[in-house]
């Protein structure tokens, strides 16, 4: 299998919030590398800078999870993946033309699948339903 996880559920992962028992079911279930891209990076920086700016976070705890991110980085657990981000970005825009009137797709999670399917992933690891919706429409297996 080739997975792909959205953001969300790594920060699920990463960090424990409500989420977090399914996020790492569906990550310690698969034996096969996750995909890191640039967009994971920011988004995952974004989201816990934002955790500290609410207060919903510490310093610490966010020095702890990206310490985690950058372990599981060299053990091979999340492999870094470059992206060619013009044919993403004309994929999602057609995908987002079609799908999102029906869906309600915001334009990251348009993107995360877009992402998915043009690395080939043959599994979408979310929590947010639209991306899932999205995610089933354009033939992907989705977890959980």
């Amino acid at each position: 299998m080739s997975p792909y996880a959205d953001t969300s559920l790594l920060i699920s992962y990463y960090i424990n919030d409500s989420n977090s028992v399914r996020a790492q079911a569906v990550l310690h279930a698969t034996t096969d590398p996750v995909p890191f891209t640039g967009l994971h990076r920011l988004e995952m920086r974004n989201a816990l800078a934002l955790g500290v700016f609410r207060r919903i976070l510490t310093p610490a705890q966010v020095s702890a999870a990206w310490s985690d991110v950058e372990r599981d980085l060299q053990s091979g657990q999340l492999i870094p993946r470059p992206v060619n981000w013009i044919p993403v970005y004309r994929a999602a825009a057609q995908w987002a033309a079609l799908h999102s009137p029906r869906i309600g797709c915001r334009s990251l999670d348009v993107l995360h699948v877009t992402l998915a399917k043009k690395l080939n992933a043959s599994a979408f690891f979310t929590l947010d339903e639209r991306q899932k919706s999205l995610a089933i429409v354009l033939g992907l297996a989705v977890k959980p």
